[in-house]
């Protein structure tokens, strides 16, 4: 049934406390999704496996997952705008590394560091959401935080891939040191401190994240997210060699690809934000979910086929995808209680990139290529252990509906 509700209008304030975040989620989101695209690129130049490639995306999951469990015990210690300004800083500076890196270690490296850092981000975001937008304004909150990741396909990968080409694989990490330098300033200066959560505080750092590891109803939502992050990441850091090597397009039509995919992307957002604060979160889920299963049993089965409609295909997928992160964050960020927040958050988004390190790995060891330029084989096996993991996504999901409903 749907639930038709009157959402809050946003205060001017809280309009520019969205620009901050989207901006900074952009840049984040940018930096890891920017190694799928160059992943063809970075293979043939380094002369490395998909196993191999896959090291390279599952290091960042894994160093964020593992920052994220220590981040979790102090999250709620301190000012959330400092937080996110010191995690912010230390991304920065993993992602020169990365500029920087010459070789396959130096790089795997790079990574580990830029993803201590900034795996914690989203969350410290997150928790600056639920602590100063309420419930019914979250929807359109985290549609327009996952905008970044659309501006990433419209802006962000076309211009990467551009300097990428006529320069260097490397090009695209420096482009992103100045633009997160920029972020970081905006952010300085037009963030207020959040501290109304400093009060809640009576246990010591330690016992307070186990605490909250602790609660029932919190590991329903941890669950939740982690099998929301084991698809996407099945999947996405092959997206580009796919596109090359079996459908046949050229590597200088990537950047086209993803600028159309991403302008639908931006486009959807939005309308998928407002849905989930006038209507049903999970039903809202649950069609997206069904979307995204239809679409990856096309996408991964793709022969030879049009530009055209390798785009359309990746349209469909994308929204998909996108369109159940949405529904999916706004009804996590309701689960803990306003003391618990940064620590739930950290911790949610420290398993969240922890499984995405394992997908990464278990889709490194499911696809197989013969030489840099042969076709990837048993891409299609991966999509069926994707829908797999979306089904069982979608049960974790309803429990967290639930456990709301039961609240509310």
């Amino acid at each position: 049934m749907k639930e038709k509700e009157h959402p809050l209008p946003f205060s001017k304030y809280q309009i520019l406390a969205i620009i901050i975040l989207a901006l900074t989620q952009f840049s984040v989101v940018l930096d890891f999704m920017v190694m799928s695209p160059l992943g063809d690129l970075i293979m043939k130049n380094m002369k490395i496996r998909p196993g191999e490639f896959g090291l390279v995306v599952s290091c960042y999951a894994f160093s964020a997952g593992i920052s994220g469990f220590l981040t979790a015990s102090i999250a709620d210690k301190f000012d959330r705008k400092k937080l996110l300004l010191f995690f912010y800083a230390g991304f920065i500076i993993g992602t020169l590394l990365c500029g920087l890196a010459t070789s396959y270690w130096f790089l795997v490296s790079a990574r580990i560091v830029t993803g201590i850092f900034g795996g914690v981000i989203s969350s410290i975001s997150l928790a600056i959401v639920a602590d100063i937008f309420a419930l019914n304004q979250r929807g359109r909150v985290m549609g327009f935080l996952q905008m970044g990741f659309g501006m990433s396909q419209i802006l962000g990968i076309p211009i990467s891939l551009f300097l990428a080409t006529i320069w260097n694989w490397q090009a695209p990490f420096y482009l992103i040191v100045g633009l997160a330098t920029i972020i970081f300033t905006l952010s300085f200066f037009i963030l207020k401190p959040i501290v109304s959560h400093l009060s809640l505080q009576r246990d010591n750092p330690i016992k307070h994240m186990w605490q909250t590891i602790a609660n029932r109803d919190y590991r329903i939502g941890f669950l939740a997210t982690a099998f929301m992050s084991l698809g996407g990441y099945l999947m996405m850091p092959w997206g580009s060699s796919f596109s090359v090597n079996n459908v046949g397009i050229s590597q200088k039509d990537l950047p086209l690809m993803f600028m159309i995919v991403g302008i639908s992307t931006i486009c959807v957002m939005p309308i998928i934000g407002k849905l989930s604060d006038s209507f049903n979160k999970y039903s809202i889920f649950v069609g997206s979910s069904i979307l995204m299963v239809v679409s990856v049993l096309i996408y991964t089965n793709l022969g030879h086929v049009s530009f055209s409609i390798l785009v359309i295909v990746n349209m469909i997928m994308m929204a998909g995808i996108m369109a159940r992160m949405i529904p999916s964050q706004a009804l996590a960020t309701s689960i803990p209680a306003a003391k618990d927040r940064g620590a739930f958050m950290s911790i949610n988004a420290s398993l969240q990139q922890m499984a995405g390190g394992i997908a990464a790995l278990v889709g490194g060891a499911i696809v197989q290529q013969k030489n840099q330029f042969s076709p990837l084989e048993h891409f299609d096996t991966l999509g069926f252990v994707v829908i797999a993991v979306i089904l069982i996504n979608i049960f974790f999901t309803y429990r967290v509906y639930q456990l709301i409903q039961k609240r509310a």
